[in-house]
């Protein structure tokens, strides 16, 4: 029986990022993917109607543009092309205006009114830092290169959005603005650390933008795979892995997948203590995500949207955290905080010609059942009046929808379990290496271990670094 060097459980961007972190070494991977296509979350595909391609799971991507990883890779000659909007993010208000996210500080502060002074005076340090900044945020979360540079990070982004914007804010519209970036953490924004992640969302706004791949996010696991196979690793798809069983021999094995598949896949033979902190691991919010292919542009109200990929619905502070608040409780609420995005405005490439598309989503509690279409849709009505008259096809993926088209994504939470503290601290178990397990030779590399979420292939990279570092 042939041995192989390392094998692979899943090609998302985590295991790809993995497979090719041990192929450049001079080892053999091989990647097992239980669906027919790679990707995972990254991927692009006809959802609606025929020449419309959308992404199927993430499309925005500051932490893949930003990535450490990914920059060190040779990807623009398999195809790969960053697309930027000249705002990373719009988000409208009800009067009719909207603040604007893009590379100049002093035109985002311009949009802020009362709290311009001081939204410049806390950001453009942060800008400055970033390429420091970036490496920690993105590294093992134990041994931070910069930690100076982190710990002023800390100080003023280690708290609660709450707490942040009632220190640094008096005007609504930059509490507003800023509870949206905070919402991305998918946590209530009274908690610890949602701030840091609406921080971290800022200044990546401000520094790298937040782009898409031309083509579609499949265009990103494209380049990866085609890396990859030129350095010798292999894919192989429709190969499901239900046990320990299912594995072939190898020296190695890494589990691009959720704690929870880890423990289906070897039941008895996780060590008791292990397997039960494994079964307690904590997932989040799910969300409710609808793909639409569109007639014409959204008619926004604003017509600063039409400058960004990514446009944020849900107005002040309190609405946006109440409605994240309903989410973490097991509630829905009929005003949602939407994210959506439109990257057709900026990438004619992904449909029919004088056709558009859009995604949107909302978190909802874990597994949720309820349909949270007119909901969403009367959110963008809200900004956007004629929305629906635009309608030509609508996909919807409910929580359990997305969960069973990759089982990462449990009870639809895209971030790959809760970011709390604690998760943040201890994910997914509190380990010197947190991706590698007692069973020797098997490590963990989705996005469950440190960074976290995102499109950064960084949990990957850190999880076949730290079975490398093993062999010397």
């Amino acid at each position: 029986m042939v041995e192989h060097d390392a094998v692979i459980v899943g090609a998302g961007p985590n295991g790809l990022a993995a497979a090719i972190t041990l192929a450049e070494k001079g080892l053999k991977p091989a990647i097992l993917e239980g669906n027919n296509k790679i990707g995972g979350g990254a991927r692009s595909s006809e959802l609606t109607l025929a020449g419309f391609i959308h992404d199927t799971g993430s499309a925005i991507h500051p932490f893949g543009a930003a990535s450490p990883f990914y920059s060190s890779l040779p990807l623009s000659q398999f195809g790969l092309e960053w697309i930027n909007s000249p705002a990373a993010l719009a988000h409208p208000f009800d009067d009719g205006s909207a603040v604007i996210l893009g590379p100049s500080i002093a035109a985002t502060a311009e949009t802020l009114g009362v709290d311009a002074k001081k939204y410049t005076n806390l950001i453009r340090p942060c800008v400055g830092q970033w390429d420091k900044l970036i490496i920690d945020l993105l590294g093992t979360r134990r041994f931070p290169q910069h930690f100076l540079t982190l710990a002023r990070f800390g100080l003023k982004g280690f708290c609660s959005a709450k707490i942040f914007t009632d220190r640094y804010f008096t005007g609504f519209r930059a509490k507003g603005f800023f509870a949206g970036l905070a919402a991305h953490s998918a946590l209530p924004l009274n908690q610890i650390p949602s701030a840091a992640f609406g921080l971290t969302l800022c200044i990546a706004g401000h520094t790298i933008g937040w782009p898409v791949p031309k083509a579609g996010t499949g265009s990103l696991t494209t380049a990866l795979s085609k890396y990859l196979y030129k350095l010798g690793g292999s894919i192989v798809t429709g190969h499901y892995v239900k046990s320990a069983a299912d594995l072939p021999s190898s020296k190695s094995y890494f589990f691009d997948t959720s704690p929870a598949t880890l423990v289906k896949i070897y039941d008895d033979l996780l060590p008791a203590g292990y397997k039960k902190k494994l079964q307690n691991y904590q997932y989040g919010p799910g969300v409710f995500k609808i793909d639409w292919a569109l007639s014409a542009p959204i008619p926004w109200k604003a017509k600063e949207c039409t400058q960004a990929l990514t446009v944020h619905l849900g107005g002040t502070f309190d609405e946006i955290a109440k409605s994240e608040l309903a989410a973490w409780h097991g509630r829905i609420i009929e005003k949602p905080f939407v994210i959506l995005a439109q990257p057709s405005l900026f990438d004619s490439s992904r449909m029919p010609r004088n056709k558009h598309i859009a995604w949107a989503y909302c978190h909802v509690p874990n597994n949720s059942p309820s349909d949270m279409t007119e909901y969403i849709e009367a959110q963008i009505e809200r900004f956007a009046s004629g929305f629906r008259e635009l309608i030509l096809a609508r996909h919807v993926s409910t929580p359990a929808k997305l969960e069973a088209e990759n089982p990462n994504l449990v009870g639809g939470d895209i971030v790959g379990g809760a970011q709390t503290l604690k998760q943040i601290l201890c994910r997914p178990t509190c380990n010197l290496v947190p991706y590698s397990t007692p069973l020797k030779g098997v490590y963990i590399c989705s996005s469950s271990t440190p960074p976290g979420a995102g499109v950064h292939g960084m949990c990957g990279y850190h999880a076949a670094s730290a079975y490398l570092s093993s062999l010397m």
